[in-house]
C-alpha cells in the first residue's frame, strides 16, 4: 500500500474538495425516486423543496468535508477506512439533491466553497484531537442530520414521492453512519460542544435555504 506524506493528503484534499464543490456528481447506486411520477407541485411548493434539497445538498457538502478532513489525520486505518466508505455514500446524496433541484428548475446553494471549508476545518481538528473524538463528531453529526431529514420529510407534501423517497434513503444512510461511528468507539460530545454544533447548523440551514 502506497503511504502519502502530509503534503501529498494535502494536495488531494484539494483537488477532492474542487471536485466537491463545482463538479456534478454521479451517484454510484441508483436513484431512490426511480421511476416514480412527478407529483404536480404549485409553484410555491416548488420553491419551497427546492429550498430545502438546496439545505440538504450544502450538508452533504459539509459531510464530504467533514470526512475528508477527519480521514486524513484518523490514526487508526480502520477509522479511516470507514471515513471514505461514509464519504463515497455521501457523494450519493449529492448526486440525488442535484438530480431533484434540476427537476425542480432550481440550483445548489452558492455559498458551497464556504460550507466546504468550514467542515474541513472542524474535521481536520477533530481528527488531529483523537479518533473517539473524531467519532464523536461524526456520530453527533449525523445525530442532527437524521433529526434535520425527518423534518423536511414531515414538511414536504406525502404526494410529493420523488422528494419523499430520497429523503428516506438519505435518512436511512445517515442513521447507519451514526450507528458506525458509535460502535467504533465515539465519544460522547460535551453539551457545549452539541449546543454549538446545532447552531452552526441553524445558521447553515437558514442561509443555504435562500442561497
Amino acid at each position: 500500500m502506497k503511504h502519502f506524506s502530509k503534503i501529498d493528503k494535502l494536495i488531494i484534499s484539494i483537488d477532492k474538495g474542487l471536485h466537491t464543490i463545482a463538479a456534478k456528481h454521479i451517484a454510484e447506486r441508483p436513484n431512490p425516486a426511480g421511476d416514480t411520477p412527478e407529483y404536480e407541485l404549485s409553484a410555491a411548493q416548488k420553491n419551497h423543496i427546492a429550498g430545502l434539497m438546496r439545505v440538504n445538498h450544502a450538508g452533504e457538502i459539509s459531510a464530504q468535508a467533514l470526512y475528508l478532513g477527519q480521514a486524513i489525520t484518523a490514526r487508526n486505518p480502520v477509522v479511516r477506512d470507514k471515513m471514505q466508505l461514509a464519504a463515497i455514500e455521501e457523494v450519493d446524496h449529492l448526486a440525488w439533491c442535484e438530480d431533484r433541484l434540476a427537476e425542480l428548475n432550481s440550483h445548489v446553494s452558492y455559498l458551497a466553497p464556504l460550507w466546504f471549508l468550514g467542515s474541513f476545518m472542524i474535521g481536520t481538528i477533530a481528527g488531529m484531537v483523537g479518533d473517539d473524538w473524531n467519532l464523536g463528531f461524526v456520530a453527533e453529526t449525523e445525530k442532527q442530520v437524521v433529526k434535520h431529514l425527518e423534518s423536511h420529510m414531515e414538511d414536504v407534501p406525502a404526494d410529493d414521492l420523488r422528494t419523499q423517497k430520497i429523503l428516506t434513503q438519505m435518512r436511512d444512510d445517515e442513521a447507519k453512519h451514526q450507528e458506525m461511528a458509535l460502535e467504533s468507539g465515539a465519544r460522547s460530545l460535551p453539551d457545549p460542544i452539541q449546543k454549538l454544533m446545532g447552531l452552526v447548523s441553524k445558521v447553515m440551514t437558514k442561509t443555504a435555504y435562500k442561497i
